[in-house]
Parts: C-alpha cells; sequence; structure tokens
C-alpha cells in the first residue's frame, strides 16, 4: 500500500474523516506502549521511530552494530524479520536465507553482525544471549513494550519529519508522539533537517544527532559513466533518488514502488525490457536487491540491476558513541 500524501503535508479533510479511527487506534497504541517490559541479562539498544514508512533505522541499527565491536562488544541485531514466512527465533544465515525466509532488514543486518529474527523480540533476545550476545541492537520495536531498552534511539527523516502529526490512519505516527517521546532518549535526524523541526521543537532537552546517507565511493565512480533506471521499493524512494542525485549520477527515469515491495514477474520484465530500450542501467536499494535475490522470477531482473551501498554518517559520532557505550557500561 502506498502512503496517502495528506499524511507529509497540512491535515486536511481526508485527516479529519479519518480522526475517529486514529483517535482509537491512538488509544489502543498508547495503552500498548504503557504495558510491562522485561529486563534481560544483556544491554539493549533501539534503533526505532515514530512514524511508518522508511527513516534509515536499518543503517542506523548497523552503524550501531559496527560502533559496537569496534568497541571490542558482540552485538547481536534483533528483527522483526518482516516481510518474511520464519517466525523465529532463528539466526539470519545471510549465505542460505532469502528475504522471503526473514525479511530484507535481517539480510543487510546479518551481514555486518549476527543476527536474529523473531516475531517474539524477548525470545529473540534470549535466543541471542544462548549465543553469547554481549548487547542486542533491535532495529525497529520502539513501541514495543515487551523488552526493556536502555537505550532509545529514534530515527527522523529530515525532510519529512512526522508529517501532519496525526496518529495512523489520519497520520503516519505510529503512537501518540508524547507517550514516544517519553520512550526516547536522542534522536538522529536522517537528511536535511528542515522537515524534523515539528519534532526537535518537543523534544525536553533530548540530544539530537545529524546524519546522512554516503553513497559507496566506488559504486558512485562506476556509475557516474552511465545514465540509469533508478527503482526502489522502500519507505520513502524519494530519499533514495535524492541521494542518486546528489551524487551526481544521472537518473532520467525513477521507479518508485511501495514499501517491501514483492516485484511481480510482469514488473520485473518491463523494468528490463525499459532499460534496455532507452539504453539505461537499471538501479536499486541493496534492501531491494536482497528481496529480489534468490527468487527464480526474478532473476533477470537481478543480475542486471546494479546497487548504491550506503552507510549511515553522523556528524555527532563522538557524541553518539558516548551515548551507546554509556548504555552498554553503566
Amino acid at each position: 500500500m502506498r502512503e496517502p500524501s495528506f499524511w507529509w503535508r497540512d491535515p486536511g479533510p481526508a485527516a479529519a474523516l479519518l480522526s475517529p479511527f486514529a483517535a482509537v487506534y491512538g488509544a489502543i497504541a498508547r495503552a500498548r506502549l504503557s504495558r510491562p517490559s522485561t529486563k534481560v541479562a544483556v544491554p539493549v539498544i533501539c534503533v526505532g521511530n515514530f512514524t511508518v514508512g522508511g527513516t534509515g533505522k536499518t543503517p542506523a541499527a548497523i552503524a550501531i552494530a559496527r560502533m559496537l565491536i569496534d568497541a571490542g562488544e558482540r552485538p547481536f541485531c534483533l528483527s522483526r524479520g518482516y516481510g518474511g514466512r520464519l517466525a523465529g527465533p532463528v539466526p539470519v544465515d545471510a549465505a542460505s536465507h532469502t528475504a522471503r525466509d526473514v525479511g530484507d532488514e535481517a539480510l543487510l543486518l546479518a551481514r555486518n553482525a549476527p543476527a536474529i529474527v523473531s516475531r517474539d523480540r524477548l525470545a529473540g533476545a534470549k535466543a541471542a544471549i544462548e549465543r553469547d550476545a554481549s548487547v542486542l541492537v533491535m532495529d525497529d520495536g520502539m513501541q514495543n513494550p515487551s523488552l526493556a531498552k536502555d537505550l532509545t534511539i529514534a530515527v527522523v527523516d529530515g525532510r519529512r519529519g512526522i508529517g501532519n502529526g496525526r496518529v495512523f490512519p489520519a497520520g503516519p505516527l505510529r503512537a501518540p508522539l508524547n507517550p514516544q517521546l517519553d520512550r526516547t532518549d536522542a534522536l538522529l535526524v536522517v537528511g536535511n533537517s528542515s522537515g524534523a523541526a515539528n519534532v526537535t521543537m518537543s523534544t525536553r532537552n533530548l540530544p539530537v544527532l545529524h546524519g546522512r546517507l554516503a553513497p559507496d565511493a566506488a559504486a558512485v565512480t562506476a556509475l557516474k559513466s552511465r545514465k540509469v533506471l533508478a527503482f526502489a521499493g522502500i519507505g520513502d524512494p524519494e530519499k533514495f533518488f535524492e541521494t542518486i542525485e546528489e551524487a551526481g549520477i544521472a537518473a532520467p527515469v525513477r521507479r518508485a514502488f511501495p514499501d517491501h515491495h514483492a516485484f511481480t514477474a510482469e514488473e520485473a520484465a518491463a523494468l528490463v525490457m525499459q532499460a534496455e530500450h532507452e539504453g539505461l542501467s537499471l538501479l536499486t536499494t541493496e534492501k531491494d536487491h536482497a528481496r529480489m535475490t534468490g527468487d527464480p522470477v526474478l532473476a533477470a531482473l537481478c543480475t542486471r540491476t546494479r546497487t548504491l551501498p550506503v552507510t549511515l554518517e553522523v556528524g555527532e559520532r563522538d557524541e553518539l558513541r558516548r551515548l551507546v557505550l554509556t548504555a552498554v557500561r553503566k
């Protein structure tokens, strides 16, 4: 399902019409947030967001996991495995599992640190601890109270912020903002921060960090000599297209699909044919490519498509490291 455009601008008639449903949803979400949490034997760092859709949570979780590895810790990443068929807990094997098994995000996490997929977050935490995890990094799960967190970092898209500020389905918020802020220790604004003003004005002096998605230099160099057909089925495809543009890669054709989109054979064939007809190279995100890998129906698209790897660079890296290691070692 595509996100309604009114989520990301001033509330209008559609948001007003959906307000009664949003009130019910918000009340349920607020009550869920207040449920008791279970403390486990190792520290838990949660990387989440206030809204539905993409903000850069997975790159942030990967950056934190790498930071912990550099500090001598043994982090395990926890993922719900959205889009995968396995309920878990199951250790992710990036070489043998596919996105249909564990979801695309878990595959990206497992390429950087040990990862566990589990719809039951507490069970996933216990499975990681049994495998010698010294710290857990949750990719998403801010609104899931089952597991007690030692540090919660909310990732905010700099361009879109919290949109119209309404709760789903009248807006993009997963729960009322104030109860979410009550459970947040720091904000990480990814990209241009102009759209995040409606969050940072209400942060109660929370630390605010700033990050950018930096594309792999070698990949950019290889792509600058050609024009591309860029396509993405992520929470915010425009973020991907902006990264391409800022890198100086010419993308005359851009195709946006819904988040976690399962490409059909017809869509794959159409992308390949258009690229060949217009003399373009196919380019997508690592997450989309992970979702296509291992699917025989998408084999032709997968082999013809390049990816643009990105890493999250945080301006206040020392402050982030201090927050993370303080939470781990206190």
